[in-house]
């Protein structure tokens, strides 16, 4: 009988109350952390957009500066000076010219639409 207490005794390993306290600390952490993970990804969406927009306003001044009389409309002419976009970022359209304009940009993960005016202001969505 002596022998068996003294078994119980060094017998190692987590209690019930101490495993239970560890899983209540990490749910606490994880309601943390996703949320704080889901804005962090939709400030990454928004940067890829506003990105995209400046590098397609970059490459339709350069249009612009080697044809002001013509219009830089298409994703093409875009593409020709130098734009690349990234790969969840979709080419809606483009009214960029000399006298004024738009280019318009949309992201898979975003709802609406980023723009660009011809003063270089940027508009991207808020989610």
């Amino acid at each position: 009988m002596l022998t068996k207490m003294r078994m119980n005794r060094n017998q190692k390993g987590f209690t019930l109350i101490e495993l239970m306290i560890v899983v209540a600390i990490i749910g606490i952490l994880a309601a943390i952390a996703i949320p704080q993970f889901n804005a962090y990804r939709l400030r990454a969406f928004r940067a890829t957009l506003t990105s995209d927009l400046r590098n397609a306003y970059t490459a339709s001044q350069a249009y612009l500066a080697d044809d002001s009389t013509a219009t830089c409309d298409t994703e093409a002419k875009l593409t020709a000076y130098g734009w690349q976009k990234s790969g969840s970022v979709t080419f809606v359209s483009s009214t960029m010219a000399a006298a004024g304009g738009t280019i318009t940009l949309t992201h898979a993960n975003l709802t609406g639409n980023g723009t660009i005016t011809n003063a270089g202001v940027v508009s991207v969505p808020t989610s």
